[in-house]
């Protein structure tokens, strides 16, 4: 199952989040950086997960975005159903005109399983814990950032 670019960005959003150290506010060129994403699209994302109640906004010149304790807690399934603006998985309705096989489509209903069995199978891992310092500490120091977990040596 492939999922669309808008929960990508969201995901590695948040999974940048999740990493940064307690109380430091990521401006959204700084996440956009992180994620090696147009700044364009990391600001959709982060009103998005702003919406969700996942991250919190402070404005101003030393404003940025943090986790909320909910955003902490998000598991990539629910977040994931959340995002996926697609109603039809099999596409059997288009602008294009609809598929001469819509009705009763054992198909149609097959695919809507699958995408839940797909979600069912993300909701136990929670998105905070995906990050770890070996994949973080070279993003951060990248942005300027230093984390606050340790760096592992290399050969250790």
């Amino acid at each position: 199952m492939k999922i669309n670019a808008f929960a990508d960005v969201s995901l590695r959003a948040v999974m940048v989040l999740a990493a940064a150290p307690e109380g430091a506010l990521l401006t959204t060129q700084a996440v956009a950086d992180a994620v090696g994403t147009p700044y364009n699209h990391v600001s959709k994302a982060l009103a998005k997960l702003r919406e969700l109640g996942l991250i919190a906004v402070e404005r101003g010149r030393n404003g940025g975005s943090q986790l909320t304790a909910s955003g902490r807690r998000a598991t990539v399934g629910q977040l994931l159903r959340q995002l996926d603006s697609r109603q039809d998985p099999a596409e059997c309705q288009s602008a294009n005109g609809d598929c001469p096989l819509i009705t009763e489509c054992a198909l149609r209903h097959a695919m809507g399983r699958a995408r839940e069995a797909f979600y069912r199978e993300l909701d136990p891992v929670v998105i905070s814990s995906l990050p770890h310092a070996r994949q973080m500490a070279p993003v951060f120091r990248s942005i300027g950032l230093r984390p606050d977990f340790p760096v592992p040596t290399p050969g250790r």
